[in-house]
């Protein structure tokens, strides 16, 4: 009796950071430099960013492109949000940019087989770190020993100082991990949930003519996850953002 085999890939290998060229060199004793997945989805993210500005290039035209219209529209909305959130156009070019790099990055990671940099734990961790380290030094050099004031709510009787500024510190801190493991949880959530689905489809497909031909259904809710998920992509963009904006105003208003 012949035994079948059956491999099972997990829906979780699809975010794994794998090396993809490697070269190892005698220098300064040991050398190795490695090209890896995410360092080569960073790279293609970097370069369709500055693809779409450059064909949104509306400097020599008179009548403005699709592509023209669309970026200018977003920057719009963008601007918008940030006169709202922070009362003045000094932060935009930050907020702009982090917001185009998340969506493109989330965007991107919705073409089969390809990667998507933001399931990365440490690139979500570090982005929301780096960002709670500017917004305190942004409020140390405007509050100077002020801001410490922050973690001591106002009336507070002095026994309860020392536990109030424990509990406002470690809430001050994990808002570095709620907003980094916010976009990873729910990018991750989505793709998982899209692999599995996927294989499952595959496998329906692959058998009898009458089982594929019933298969047809439960693929109309597969495609309407697809647009689900896309929608999950930029709104997880416009939330990062978003939040960010609340942070800096924090930070500027001190409150």
């Amino acid at each position: 009796m012949n035994k079948i085999t059956i491999f099972i890939n997990s829906p979780l290998e699809q975010f794994e950071v794998s090396s993809l060229l490697s070269l190892n060199a005698p220098i300064l004793g040991y050398l190795n430099i490695s090209l890896t997945n995410l360092a080569l989805y960073s790279i293609i993210v970097l370069s369709l960013i500055i693809s779409i500005h450059y064909m949104s290039n509306n400097e020599n035209k008179i009548v403005p492109s699709k592509w023209s219209i669309a970026l200018e529209s977003l920057f719009a909305s963008i601007n918008s949000m940030v006169k709202e959130q922070l009362g003045k156009e000094l932060y935009l070019p930050f907020i702009y940019s982090l917001f185009f790099f998340i969506l493109i990055a989330n965007l991107t990671g919705n073409v089969p087989y390809s990667f998507t940099i933001t399931t990365s734990i440490m690139v979500s961790i570090g982005l929301s770190f780096t960002i709670l380290i500017a917004v305190t030094i942004l409020a140390l050099s405007i509050h100077k020993l002020h801001f410490f004031s922050f973690f001591v709510p106002s009336g507070t009787p002095l026994a309860l100082v020392p536990l109030l500024v424990l509990i406002e510190l470690v809430s001050y801190l994990a808002r570095a991990f709620s907003l980094g493991i916010r976009l990873f949880a729910n990018v991750v959530a989505g793709h998982t949930l899209m692999k599995i689905l996927a294989t499952f489809l595959y496998q329906m497909f692959s058998s009898t003519l009458i089982i594929a031909t019933i298969t047809l259904i439960p693929f109309t809710i597969f495609l309407a996850i697809i647009g689900l998920e896309l929608a999950v992509s930029i709104i997880q963009a416009y939330v990062f953002t978003i939040l960010t904006c609340s942070y800096i105003k924090d930070a500027i208003e001190l409150h």
